[in-house]
């Protein structure tokens, strides 16, 4: 494997799930193996992996992206998301119609409540990523570019 990409040890998957638990109260309990790159970019893959021999593999990166880790906190993916968001029972914003449109186009939205730091975005089963919830009642958005809505309805 490329040494950019390494497997979290055990304490840290420890420590990440912790922080899971902490900041959405979600019991997550996965079968998988997360792999950290230099930017602090989290990956999961299935445990199975570790049966296939990657040793002569060029990889730059395994697995489904899942997050990253910054200053003590964790920014979930879309993916991320949907794996932690069922069982989420803290910081998760249902929005209506019409602000699901405005975050899918990138769109930052004003909405009260009572979260802090990340929270995971949902449209009634559906998850849709993490914002940073600000001190000014804002929810920061995190959509990539690539994955925004340019213009449309939801069906």
């Amino acid at each position: 494997m490329k040494k950019s990409l390494k497997p979290l040890a055990s304490k840290d998957k420890k420590q990440l799930l912790a922080l899971i638990k902490k900041q959405w109260e979600a019991d997550f309990k996965p079968e998988l193996v997360f792999f950290i790159n230099e930017k602090q970019k989290i990956y999961a893959v299935h445990k199975d992996i570790a049966k296939i021999d990657l040793s002569g593999a060029r990889i730059n990166t395994v697995g489904m992206y899942f997050g990253e880790q910054k200053k003590g906190e964790l920014r979930l993916s879309i993916e991320g998301s949907q794996l932690i968001g069922p069982t989420a029972k803290k910081n998760v914003v249902e929005l209506d119609k019409e602000e699901v449109l405005e975050w899918l186009r990138g769109v930052d939205l004003h909405k009260e409540g009572d979260w802090s730091g990340f929270v995971i975005v949902t449209h009634n089963d559906d998850f849709m990523g993490t914002g940073k919830y600000t001190q000014d009642k804002r929810i920061l958005n995190f959509v990539p570019k690539a994955r925004r809505l340019i213009l449309g309805e939801l069906p």
